[in-house]
């Protein structure tokens, strides 16, 4: 993409209404811009960015064995009063009634309605067990919105739900996605850590956190410091389950609302014990027959009795992922996006438009690269060099490509690996090698197939 023909409206100064690094960052970006108190318009480069997170997300949960599919923003207000959360979930929940008096509401969640879709289409235990998932855009009526698509009111989210015929083979379902859930967070170039959670209004006795460590964070976050050294696990989901996730839940990891401080002393040795902040990415519950008792939720079990199914929910806030990463990933000079999810790889620049060679160098590498089927921005802008160095380290690309008449003239292009600030002049059948891969700070997010012959 020519940025002459882009539409990315970047900002010089820092937004007064920013209180964080990844709202102000966003703001500067030209990633989005606000259209009401917690409600963002997504602009062309925050746009490529929310995709490329939901596509991760979708082809993990494929991989897993759930099923898309895609519910309504607006739900009607009985299913809720059938579970008995229509009153209970408070004024978060917006309530709307339309010209025929009927009560609706703006989903802040799909329990009840993915309950009710199932209810009215699932008989047998022959039919179990079942994953179903969405993305959706969510509304939660926050009191006080702030910090961006930290803490907005309107959110992506990918929720998906499973049913099952008991609580053995419910707990597996909750164990496939603790797996795919740190296969997700690992392709997105972040280490997540699974600390025990409250259930709250979701409700159930098992749940996980998904938090990735920022110092921006709004949990404190104590955990044992192996986990932030361990890898995600493999797609093996035919396997023993709970040895695959022991690693991950036998060492000590709690947020503030679930600390124990005297537990996290006695199972942590002191060297190894990690206080820090947290951002949390994840949440996952399982929580038995909490919808389907109330919702008559039955499958007709093999001795021919009808049984409550046990059901769980799994949620990734996928807006929110993008200011999350944005926390985790930037410094002084704006953002330092993973290879996976940078809106684009490469960013050439250059230097003098209108300068035969530099032209004819920079055209040729832009072309080269988008034919090899990589993302690639290409500054072609007639502004001085120093603007367009700033907006490119703003936009945070992971490789910065950088000619000039004194380069093109001698068949060189500067590169700038935009993580670790390192810089090499290469001709142009180097550069282009090494434009094709991730910075090797920077580790590729493998498609599954890849992964899982890794």
């Amino acid at each position: 993409m020519r940025r002459t023909d882009y539409f990315l409206p970047t900002l010089k100064e820092d937004p007064s209404e920013a209180q964080i690094v990844s709202h102000r960052l966003m703001l500067r970006a030209g990633m989005v811009r606000q259209s009401a108190a917690g409600i963002y318009s997504w602009l062309p480069l925050g746009l490529r960015v929310l995709r490329k997170i939901e596509e991760i997300v979708r082809e993990e949960q494929n991989l897993a064995g759930a099923i898309e599919v895609l519910m309504p923003t607006l739900q009607p207000a009985e299913i809720w009063r059938e579970s008995g959360r229509y009153e209970d979930y408070g004024k978060e929940m917006l309530r709307i009634t339309d010209r025929h008096q009927r009560d609706l509401l703006y989903g802040p969640t799909n329990e009840e309605l993915i309950t009710q879709i199932f209810r009215d289409s699932v008989r047998s235990y022959k039919e179990l067990p079942r994953n179903l998932y969405h993305i959706q855009w969510k509304f939660r009526d926050e009191i006080r919105p702030r910090f961006g698509v930290m803490r907005g009111r309107e959110f992506l989210m990918k929720d998906a739900y499973s049913f099952d015929i008991d609580e053995t083979s419910a707990r597996t379902a909750y164990q496939k996605m603790f797996i795919a859930y740190m296969r997700t967070f690992d392709r997105l170039g972040l280490r997540a850590i699974p600390v025990a959670a409250d259930t709250g209004p979701i409700g159930g006795d098992l749940s996980h956190e998904f938090i990735i460590l920022a110092e921006t964070g709004e949990s404190e976050v104590f955990c044992h410091a192996d986990l932030l050294s361990r890898a995600a696990p493999d797609a093996d989901y035919d396997g023993d389950l709970a040895t695959v996730i022991e690693p991950f839940t036998s060492l000590y990891a709690r947020s503030d609302e679930m600390h124990d401080a005297a537990l996290f002393e006695a199972e942590v040795p002191t060297d190894k014990q990690v206080r820090a902040r947290g951002i949390e990415v994840g949440h996952i519950f399982y929580f038995g027959q909490k919808y389907s008792g109330p919702m008559g939720c039955r499958v007709a079990g093999a001795d021919g009795k009808e049984v409550d199914v046990h059901g769980g929910s799994y949620g990734i806030g996928v807006s929110r992922l993008v200011g999350g990463i944005i926390e985790a990933c930037h410094d002084e000079a704006g953002i330092v996006w993973p290879w996976a999810v940078a809106p684009f790889q490469i960013g050439v620049i250059n230097l003098k438009p209108g300068d035969e060679q530099t032209d004819a160098l920079s055209g040729k590498l832009y072309a080269h690269l988008t034919q090899k089927g990589l993302d690639v921005l290409y500054d072609d802008r007639n502004e001085r060099a120093g603007g367009k160095f700033s907006d490119m380290d703003l936009i945070g690309l992971p490789w910065q490509a950088v000619i000039g008449p004194r380069g093109a003239a001698a068949g060189e292009i500067e590169i700038k690996n935009r993580k670790t600030g390192e810089k090499r002049s290469l001709d142009f059948e180097a550069a282009c090698a090494l434009l094709a891969s991730p910075p090797p700070s920077d580790p590729p997010s493998a498609s599954p197939a890849a992964q899982d012959k890794a």
